[in-house]
């Protein structure tokens, strides 16, 4: 049963390999700040596989539909004539008694959680438990800037990313996102004397490190200065690209290649194009804005394809 928080479509279903595979990573992620030491991890399928069909419905009968209906998404649904399962209506439901079977004392979620830890206090205190506290955060933007972080929306920076990628990442939203991500993401405010790239860089720099290392943060920073602020990208590790395979090397074509083998990008062509005639494009430092120019390539050349993206042929 996923979270149906947030969603204007019914999530899909997974199997059990699925699920306990998905919460391998999970644990993977969140030990990269929990000591596992000290960290107990459960599945809820322990208590639940042992429940009848009556233990559910006695469970349901605790909550009424008008309460599963004050949640925002799920009227958004019924005003947008959209299905709500019944299975999603459970989602709340389990969570709750998750709170009552473990004994949580605190229970942490962002601000759109507050229904389902509410019935989670509701429950517990009908078992006689003393009600856990709910310890709510603001929702993280995602790079975009207008909704909430997450990965089927492709607008996330993921923990377990590589250093280079989640540095590459932060350094691409706007100043605007930059100053709602310092307090919630380092818990201070933007510093004022700093300018907004450099603000930026302490932004990226603090991420990597806490996920990955000083050391890394530092390589990382050092990598990004030399490709983009120093404009060094013959000294630069740069991703390599193979034009092999694509037969007679227009620009166009090798650009619009070089994003989606790269960088799996999808530009589209006439994207791909408009970058080349802006002058954004660039052979070992020489500009190119004939999209239909014929390229001869050779091993360890550097082909600039926009202020952030760059590779080396192979």
């Amino acid at each position: 049963v996923g979270d149906p928080t947030g969603r204007s479509v019914t999530r899909p279903q997974l199997t059990h390999e699925e699920i306990m595979a998905n919460a391998a990573t999970y644990r993977e992620q969140a030990f990269k700040i929990l000591d596992p030491g000290r960290t107990e991890t459960v599945c809820n399928g322990n208590w639940f596989r042992t429940m009848s069909f009556e233990d559910v419905i006695r469970l349901n009968s605790r909550v009424t539909l008008q309460q599963m209906l004050q949640r925002e998404d799920f009227r958004a649904r019924i005003d947008n004539q959209q299905a709500i399962h019944a299975h999603e209506i459970q989602y709340p439901i389990m969570q709750g008694w998750d709170s009552v079977m473990v004994k949580a004392d605190v229970e942490l979620g962002g601000t759109d959680q507050l229904f389902n830890i509410l019935i989670g206090r509701d429950f517990q205190r009908d078992e006689g438990l003393p009600q856990q506290v709910a310890f709510l955060l603001p929702i993280l933007e995602g790079l975009d800037g207008s909704k909430k972080m997450s990965k089927s929306l492709g607008n996330f920076v993921a923990i377990n990313e590589p250093a280079k990628e989640m540095f590459g990442k932060l350094m691409s939203i706007s100043d605007d996102l930059m100053a709602r991500y310092y307090p919630l993401l380092l818990g201070k405010a933007v510093p004022v004397e700093a300018h907004p790239i450099q603000a930026k860089k302490q932004l990226a720099f603090a991420i990597v490190q806490t996920y990955h290392s000083t050391a890394m943060a530092q390589k990382t920073l050092d990598d990004w200065n030399t490709r983009f602020s120093k404009r060094d990208l013959e000294h630069a590790e740069l991703p390599t690209f193979s034009a092999r395979g694509l037969g007679d090397h227009d620009l166009l074509s090798l650009v619009w290649s070089a994003y989606r083998d790269a960088f799996g990008l999808e530009k589209s062509r006439s994207e791909a194009s408009r970058l080349i005639q802006q002058g954004s494009v660039e052979l070992d430092g020489q500009k190119i804005r004939d999209p239909k120019v014929p390229v001869q390539l050779k091993s360890g050349q550097v082909l600039r394809l926009d202020k952030k993206h760059s590779v080396r042929i192979a």
